[in-house]
């Protein structure tokens, strides 16, 4: 990096809302420009363009769900139904050219349902293999909670490994495989829980909550002389080859140590804060390194700041930490708990 490159200016770090209303750090920060070719950006503000339209309303959701799908992860979506989680999901298959597959999850689910299984074939007289909706490229898994722990069970390899094994053989799944799942907070009768084991799988925990009154207004006036509420993407923005491009460049987005050590402390604090039962696992803090690199992305920067832990903590703590009460004071209690570093790249 030349020295022109390498110039100081003091900013302020500024904790999301989804955590509180706001407290001001000071650090310092060395300026650069982002290594973010105008491709790649022209991409990702066509992506966010369209998922914008296809959920109104809710920029800060459409962030996340662009952090965790350029990190690889996925999501788990706990809110109440209608709400737009099938038409988020849907038009962010189309708008990364994938394949979309939907999963209903009930009681009598079975693991073949989701994975596939093998059926004979009288006229070769072999077994052939008949792929699931795992296949896809994104996948909506609706109720997760409404399965069997058998069946959810199912999706564990799928989503960690991006492979499914039936009969003793190993199947690979899209490298850029994307899981949606979704679950009503509300209703639990006859409803599973999702264990720990699986709920660490998933990179975040969202909630869309209702849209405000000006785009319920744009909802309607857009359903008027359409047969179909869903808004459709005419055509993709972006291929999957171009997808799988760019979770290699945010892999590539520079942690410095100092941001890295305060990964670290953050996660020795979630294990021994008092009102935390179960804190940050190393799989866990893997994740959140990740999808903070993929918020630096979206910010147009090539390197990781402490803003941007702060700025994915709260999704990405949420689905993994035990809380006795009051998560989000919790949260805030643990970053504020830590200090921040003073940053230089």
């Amino acid at each position: 990096m030349t020295a022109s490159r390498q110039r100081v200016a003091l900013f302020s770090i500024r904790v999301p809302t989804p955590l509180d209303g706001g407290t001001t750090v000071a650090t310092s920060h060395k300026q650069e420009q982002a290594t973010i070719a105008p491709n790649e950006k022209t991409l990702v503000q066509r992506l966010r363009a369209v998922l914008n339209q296809a959920l109104r309303g809710k920029p800060q959701v459409i962030e996340y769900v662009l952090a965790c799908l350029l990190a690889r992860g996925h999501i788990l979506l706990e809110d109440k139904p209608g709400l737009g989680k099938t038409t988020l999901a849907k038009a962010l298959a189309k708008a990364v050219g994938g394949r979309f597959a939907r999963v209903q999850c009930t009681p009598d689910l079975l693991p073949g349902d989701i994975t596939g299984f093998n059926i004979f074939n009288q006229k070769t007289r072999e077994f052939e293999f008949q792929p699931g909706p795992v296949f896809a490229d994104v996948l909506l898994v609706d109720e997760i909670n409404r399965t069997t722990p058998r069946t959810q069970s199912a999706l564990l390899e799928a989503m960690a490994e991006r492979q499914v094994t039936v009969d003793n053989v190993r199947y690979p799944l899209s490298p850029t495989f994307f899981v949606l799942a979704t679950q009503n907070p509300i209703e639990h009768h006859g409803t599973y829980p999702l264990p720990e084991a699986q709920l660490d799988r998933f990179a975040m925990k969202l909630s869309i909550g209702y849209p405000d009154r000006e785009s319920e207004r744009q909802l309607l006036s857009a359903a008027l002389g359409t047969s179909d509420f869903s808004p459709e993407v005419s055509e993709p923005v972006m291929q999957q080859e171009q997808l799988q491009h760019l979770q290699e460049q945010v892999a590539q987005v520079y942690v410095a140590p100092s941001v890295r050590d305060y990964l670290l402390d953050l996660a020795e604090r979630s294990r021994t804060h008092p009102r935390i039962s179960l804190g940050l696992s190393p799989r866990g803090l893997l994740i959140w390194q990740r999808v903070a690199q993929a918020w630096a992305f979206l910010q147009q920067r090539s390197f990781v700041t402490p803003d941007d832990v702060q700025a994915v903590a709260q999704p990405v703590l949420s689905v993994r930490l035990i809380c006795d009460s009051d998560p989000d004071a919790i949260l805030r209690d643990l970053l504020s708990s830590v200090p921040v570093p003073i940053y230089s790249h």
